[in-house]
């Protein structure tokens, strides 16, 4: 039992509520005596009086004896899917009570809990109203802060800190995103330099395979994070025509060069959704709709696929190994039937007003998979 820490469970609550023992001892029915050995380990509370403990003190059974029920990546992956599915297939409040019934019960499994928020903010606008959503939202957030509270594991804190921040923007908190986000990115921080260190620090131990897998990881993430700001670029210089038409230039021959419409077409399906919108917004109609052909070719790839999931190619030979290390693996963080849903919903925006009647827009309004 003492690896339960069940007696420093007792001990902690109790200093918490700022309650003697013989206050403790006094509700559960138990001499001042028991309650002592108790928490130093010398003795254990009758197994019916755990009910009447957790209750006492507001806890799970579980929470009270230490009980952390830790879930493997394969099972949290296999969980994950299996939520994704249903919230494309099922009713969403019965699907929500399933995701919270399982919160509840891995509480202490936080990289399961960390990708309970990423599914709960990929799938919060299926909610009835904006009310409904805004609730899901929060209720992510408060998954963030029991993370950032009581996890140990710097990555999961991390990642939990960049989640928390996506959450209050999206809630319209932007000044406390700014706030989480701001230490992280702090130019003069060391850990900048971390992924370099560890590569050549397998290459001196001679774990070459190692040193190529998280060389190439870190070349991929780069190109991804680099077409990700060149689209953010163009959305806040969207009136500097020119400004955006050098930006289309340079990050269109990256797309090209290191072939992202097959390495990972939802993000150059992003990067020619948002030159189309620059061009419409601009009054170049001809050209907003060849950025729109050009999303509509990387979303058929992405709906034509027998299952949507992130790999490598010929080039990046050792990308898949470390996908497969990533919490939800290779797999897609949305069913195809929300692509298809967002496509609708984008495709509504004011930039498209004057090529609403063409032939070649209506026929990218109506993709299917």
């Amino acid at each position: 039992m003492d690896g339960l820490n069940l007696s420093s469970n007792i001990t902690r609550l109790r200093h918490e509520r700022k309650l003697t023992q013989e206050e403790l001892a006094d509700f559960v029915g138990v001499t001042k005596a028991s309650v002592s050995k108790w928490e130093n380990a010398q003795s254990m509370p009758d197994i019916l009086l755990l009910p009447q403990l957790a209750a006492f003190f507001d806890v799970t059974i579980d929470e009270l004896v230490g009980y952390e029920p830790q879930l493997s990546d394969k099972q949290i992956r296999h969980l994950y899917a299996q939520l994704t599915k249903d919230l494309a297939a099922r009713p969403l409040h019965e699907v929500l009570g399933r995701v919270r019934s399982l919160a509840h019960r891995y509480y202490s499994c936080y990289p399961f809990l960390l990708q309970l928020v990423v599914l709960y903010w990929n799938h919060f606008m299926l909610a009835e109203s904006e009310g409904e959503g805004r609730q899901i939202l929060e209720e992510a957030v408060t998954w963030c802060d029991r993370i950032l509270e009581d996890c140990t594991d710097v990555g999961v804190c991390s990642d939990a800190a960049s989640l928390k921040a996506g959450l209050k923007l999206q809630l319209g908190r932007a000044a406390e995103a700014i706030d989480l986000l701001e230490p992280l990115m702090d130019p003069s921080r060391i850990s900048g330099h971390n992924s370099a260190i560890l590569i050549q620090a397998y290459r001196v131990v001679g774990e070459i395979d190692r040193a190529k897998m998280h060389a190439q990881a870190e070349v991929y993430l780069g190109l991804v994070g680099l077409v990700g700001d060149g689209i953010q670029l163009m959305s806040l210089y969207e009136n500097d025509m020119e400004r955006c038409a050098e930006t289309i230039r340079r990050t269109g021959h990256v797309i090209e060069i290191y072939q992202l419409e097959r390495l990972h077409p939802d993000l150059a399906a992003r990067f020619y959704y948002q030159t189309a919108v620059v061009y419409g917004l601009n009054g170049k109609g001809q050209e907003a709709l060849g950025a729109l052909q050009s999303f509509e070719r990387c979303v058929r790839r992405l709906l034509d696929a027998e299952e949507i999931r992130l790999h490598g190619d010929g080039y990046f030979d050792r990308l898949d190994a470390w996908i497969d290390r990533m919490p939800l693996g290779s797999m897609a963080p949305r069913d195809k039937s929300f692509i298809r849903q967002n496509i609708q919903e984008a495709l509504r925006h004011p930039a498209f007003q004057e090529l609403r009647e063409t032939e070649g827009f209506q026929r990218i309004m109506h993709l299917q998979g």
